[in-house]
């Protein structure tokens, strides 16, 4: 029997998250980055003048990636500790280097820098597919931004807009998420080489109390990473308010996806738009006439875990006793990853479904037409009052009548002839011909097509145009 199927495995890594998501959250990722990082340290240390020779650096930088995990894995058995298990291994690859690997850091400076730089590369992979969602439905928009459809408020029809105009409220709400993304990142700053308390009373010793010399060691370690600079202050790890500040972010992304996909469930419904169906899908078991909106059901599954999950860190962070508890390092390891996984996730089913979203205009038609008249009401009203109708007993009437027609259609199935009622009342004074001018749709979704085209021309262009090709193919440092 296959033991792999005796293991419990994640859903993300089995079925949902891309590759390359998950490889930001691989060991071969995380241990390579320590060294990487060991590696920093000795140079920076070397150029701050401790006895470290190139020949030593060259040989760290020798075997970042042939990591010996079998080695890792005896010696953390008998010493319990993981960073000391891969100094171990480490030295064993390079033992000229030996004596210098972690010199005078503590865990936190391979375990937090790797996870910030983690943070880093984890969300703009994030950025890079929230712009092709965004580059998908800006197409979209623009494709629809004139066909009327109803528009809803407390799922009940309300006056009209137009398909585009409606994808321009999933657009905006991408858009602020990127603005939060980029504003993390912007602020993002390596934990540095703080020591077991925040001190630097290590690096003190080193350098024998040189403060110049301890700060200009960061400096160099986050200029070797790509970072523009280290933590002010800290414990032992960096403030887990950074982990609480990222997941939010991120469970700010599932509430846009899931607005978006309930909106497209409740439309597949109405029968007016659906998600991509593709030709030999089978949509139940049972039914074989289905066309369930499954990815859009797996968008909101996905999100609901992000959202509720932005709760650990809050916690985690919250609960950090003075300058540092390991009651952090569970939760993290588990709450972080998976909601980068989670979102990358959505946002792959999220590339998915805008790619190939489908418009039924032929029943957005009918259904606009269906409630029209009501609509209309009171363009009639402003039109019988500049006939001389009196206001007051035209509003009444109105009001009536789209009642009983509203009973008629919901009660015996009748089509809605509140026209016909108002034409018929000569207290109205208009024709049938006048009232029937009042029924071009476009006369009822105000600047709904302009809005598109301004939106996407003062907002959404100059965004992509800014971050498209720049996030795509050179941001990423993986």
């Amino acid at each position: 029997m296959d033991e792999e199927r005796n293991r419990y495995i994640s859903p993300f890594s089995a079925r949902y998250a891309s590759d390359e998501m998950q490889y930001i959250f691989s060991d071969n990722f995380k241990f390579s980055t320590w060294r990487k990082l060991w590696v920093s340290l000795a140079k920076a240390e070397r150029q701050m003048g401790l006895d470290i020779t190139q020949q030593q650096i060259n040989s760290l930088g020798e075997h970042i990636y042939d990591i010996d995990y079998e080695t890792v894995k005896e010696r953390e058995s008998q010493v319990r500790h993981d960073v000391m298990a891969h100094i171990y291994a480490y030295a064993k690859t390079c033992p000229d280097a030996a004596g210098i690997i972690h010199l005078g850091a503590t865990s936190c400076f391979v375990g937090d820098n790797t996870d910030i730089i983690i943070l880093r590369e984890a969300t703009l992979i994030i950025i890079k597919k929230l712009l092709q969602v965004i580059k998908n439905l800006t197409e979209f928009a623009e494709k629809h931004k004139k066909l009327p459809c109803l528009a809803y408020t407390h799922l009940q029809p309300a006056q009209l807009t137009t398909v585009g105009k409606r994808a321009t409220l999933w657009i905006y709400e991408l858009c602020s998420d990127i603005e939060q993304a980029e504003y993390l990142l912007s602020n993002l700053k390596l934990l540095g080489s703080k020591g077991t308390t925040g001190t630097q009373a290590s690096f003190m010793e080193l350098f024998e109390g040189d403060e110049e010399k301890v700060q200009r060691l960061e400096e160099l370690i986050a200029n070797d990473m790509g970072f523009s600079g280290c933590v002010e202050v800290s414990g032992q790890t960096y403030s887990r308010k950074t982990d609480a500040f990222f997941l939010n972010m991120l469970s700010g992304i599932a509430q846009s996806a899931y607005k978006f996909a309930g909106d497209l469930r409740i439309l597949q419904a109405f029968e007016e738009m659906e998600e991509p169906f593709e030709k030999n899908q089978i949509g139940s078991s049972a039914m074989p006439y289905k066309r369930n909106p499954m990815r859009c059901e797996r968008m909101c599954a996905l999100a609901r875990h992000t959202i509720i999950n932005s709760l650990n860190p809050a916690f985690t962070s919250a609960t950090q006793w003075f300058e540092r508890t390991l009651d952090d390092s569970a939760n993290k390891r588990i709450s972080v990853p998976e909601a980068f996984l989670a979102i990358d996730s959505i946002l792959e089913i999220y590339m998915n479904v805008s790619k190939g979203l489908v418009v039924y205009e032929e029943v957005i038609k009918k259904r606009v037409k269906e409630k029209l008249p009501f609509m209309a009401t009171e363009n009639i009203l402003m039109r019988a009052v500049k006939k001389g109708a009196n206001r007051q007993e035209i509003h009444e009437k109105i009001r009536v009548y789209s009642h009983e027609a509203a009973l008629g259609s919901k009660l015996q199935g009748k089509n809605n002839d509140l026209l016909d009622k108002i034409a018929e009342d000569k207290d109205f004074m208009l024709s049938k011909d006048e009232i029937s001018e009042t029924l071009d749709p476009y006369l009822y979704t105000g600047r709904s097509a302009s809005q598109v085209t301004s939106f996407i021309n003062r907002t959404v262009t100059p965004l992509l145009n800014r971050l498209y090709e720049e996030i795509t193919v050179s941001d990423l440092k993986i």
